[in-house]
């Protein structure tokens, strides 16, 4: 089983435990909608493209509702549980593409609930999103109004992306990861006050 594959298994181990209905940190959406966002995204190449491009977002938004609402819980999970089909591109790209994937919105459920704590992820895992981190980040901290440095906290810059005044931001890779898509994240700022105000409401994400 590849780290994919085991993170998915987890993924699906805690959306089983938390039923349809549990909030996610995906605004708007409950465990239902994740899982809905997760089975397009691998199994309706027809609406799958909006998830990136805005353009064909509405198309998006309008199968992922069709799924969430008339597909039943246990078949949802069980459609995320099995992976991508063998005509989904994500199959061969499975091991690449759906580790940062699985582990954000596994994240998304946790952080949902009161008193989360981080994981102890086994190295492999914290291997693969660290090499994951700075092509993701990259995109996703473009438009920041600062010049963002992502450190580990043994003190080795991952990326620095952005422009404007200088502001670091120290975790571990996953934790990193996480901020670079807008989740809560165990991360400390440091920068002028004003910039790291503004780097902390400013959208991040594609």
């Amino acid at each position: 089983m590849s780290i994919a594959q085991r993170e998915r298994a987890a993924l699906v181990d805690t959306l089983r435990g938390a039923g349809p209905q549990a909030p996610t940190l995906c605004e708007g959406w409950n465990t239902r909608d994740l899982a809905a966002h997760l089975m397009v995204r691998e199994y309706r190449l027809d609406a799958a493209p909006g998830i990136l491009i805005p353009f064909f977002a509405g198309r998006t938004t309008k199968v992922q509702t069709h799924v969430a609402q008339h597909t039943d819980w246990d078949e949802l999970v069980d459609k995320v549980a099995s992976g991508p089909p063998v005509y989904s591109p994500l199959k061969l790209l499975d091991p690449v593409a759906n580790v940062a994937e699985m582990f954000i919105h596994h994240e998304d459920v946790r952080r949902a609930r009161p008193g989360w704590e981080p994981r102890v992820l086994e190295p492999s895992l914290t291997a693969a999103l660290r090499r994951t981190l700075p092509l993701m980040a990259r995109l996703t901290l473009a438009k920041l109004p600062a010049r963002v440095a992502l450190r580990t906290p043994d003190g080795k810059t991952v990326l620095t992306a952005g422009r404007g005044p200088a502001v670091t931001v120290t975790g571990a890779p996953e934790e990193l990861l996480l901020f670079s898509f807008g989740r809560q994240a165990r991360v400390e700022l440091d920068g002028d006050a004003a910039a790291v105000q503004a780097v902390r409401d400013a959208p991040k994400g594609f």
